[in-house]
């Protein structure tokens, strides 16, 4: 028999054949028509046809590179979320399994209660009653002793029914567990796609930001633009129309501080204006670099109120005010997507941690498309 089904085997492929290609004639095939393809792309080259793809202009890289950590910006609220709702789940799991843990030691308790009447049952209730009070020498002390056997039965009958409860309140318990174990699995695997994403993002801004000379970034930047590279993380002293960071701000801090809605939004002022020239960092949330949802948590921590973690949520701190009525301390939030925000300080203008690469700074609020605004409650 075995010799008959081996006879009828298809002969293995070594498992080299299947990465180099299959047969000997299959892969002489195959590379004779990558040596003409080939051949054909060099005479194409030789003969001028070929062209090489053109190097973009820096007005094209900066859209580009907007577009990117725009992008990369959608993807860190999302990163913001998922970790929020990852440090709950673990929050929760850590204090149900502290639950499960007391609950089991009190249904342990109540199994060993359990056991010990069982064991005094087996062994004074062998005997039918008729008979033990037929042979006892004092009925009546039988009888003084059975009342106190039903007692006892009606006990046991309440021990029976709390370790029954007990035990469902275990499983309960044990079952609400593991569902946030779940449900913490599935957040953490989406905590790293968007991590990958937001790398990913960065990282093509940053490759495109290369290709431009230092002069050309520094005129992108000027413009208000996203900028990047070595030694860009410090404050820029820039006054124009574009981003600004000044060292002189004090007189300014106190002035938007003072025209604060309240003395909560007046301390959410003065933190915003003490972190200018702070490094964006995405995920952070201070102190020591911010992305733009952190520094805005962060500074309204300051004034004593706790905003949550990302942009899309931060949006409903507050009740909506309109762009006309704007006061120091407002929140601004820009794009559709409501993937920015900034703390407004007045004239126009808010304070808010741009991209990586820019440092926390003064922003006009019409640089990005504005979406809503919120005070914060």
């Amino acid at each position: 028999m075995t010799a008959t089904v081996a006879s009828h085997r298809k002969p293995r492929q070594h498992p080299l054949a299947a990465l180099t290609g299959g047969s000997r004639s299959a892969r002489t095939a195959r590379t004779a028509a990558t040596l003409a393809l080939a051949g054909a792309a060099t005479a194409a080259g030789l003969d001028g046809t070929g062209q090489a793809a053109p190097q973009p202009t820096p007005a094209q890289v900066k859209n580009r590179v907007d577009a990117l950590y725009q992008e990369a910006e959608v993807a860190t609220q999302s990163y913001n979320g998922a970790k929020e709702a990852a440090e709950r789940a673990r929050e929760e799991l850590s204090r149900l399994q502290d639950e499960a843990a007391r609950r089991t030691d009190k249904l342990n308790a109540a199994r060993s209660e359990l056991g010990t009447m069982a064991a005094s049952q087996y062994r004074s209730g062998g005997i039918d009653p008729t008979v033990r009070l037929l042979l006892s020498a004092d009925p009546q002390r039988y009888l003084d002793g059975a009342a106190v056997l039903q007692r006892t039965g009606s006990h046991q009958a309440t021990a029976v029914a709390g370790y029954a409860r007990r035990l469902g309140s275990v499983r309960q318990i044990q079952r609400r567990a593991e569902d946030t174990a779940e449900r913490l699995a599935d957040t953490e695997a989406a905590l790293k796609k968007h991590r990958v994403t937001v790398v990913h993002k960065l990282g093509a801004a940053e490759q495109l930001l290369s290709r431009l000379t230092a002069e050309q970034r520094q005129r992108m930047a000027g413009r208000g633009g996203a900028h990047h590279g070595a030694g860009e993380g410090r404050a820029d002293r820039g006054t124009g129309r574009g981003d600004s960071v000044r060292a002189d701000a004090g007189p300014e801090a106190a002035a938007a501080a003072a025209r604060a809605a309240d003395p909560r939004a007046a301390r959410a002022v003065a933190f915003a204006y003490a972190a200018l020239g702070k490094p964006y960092v995405w995920g952070a949330t201070g102190p020591s670099g911010f992305d733009c949802s952190g520094l805005t948590q962060a500074a309204w921590k300051a004034g004593g109120v706790a905003l949550p973690r990302t942009t899309y949520t931060q949006i409903s701190s507050g009740p909506r005010i309109d762009r006309s009525q704007l006061t120091p301390g407002d929140l601004v939030f820009f794009y559709s997507g409501i993937s920015h925000v900034g703390l407004y300080v007045g004239d126009g203008k808010m304070i808010h941690a741009p991209h990586p690469g820019a440092p926390v700074r003064i922003a006009p609020i019409d640089q990005m498309p504005f979406a809503a605004a919120t005070r914060p409650a």
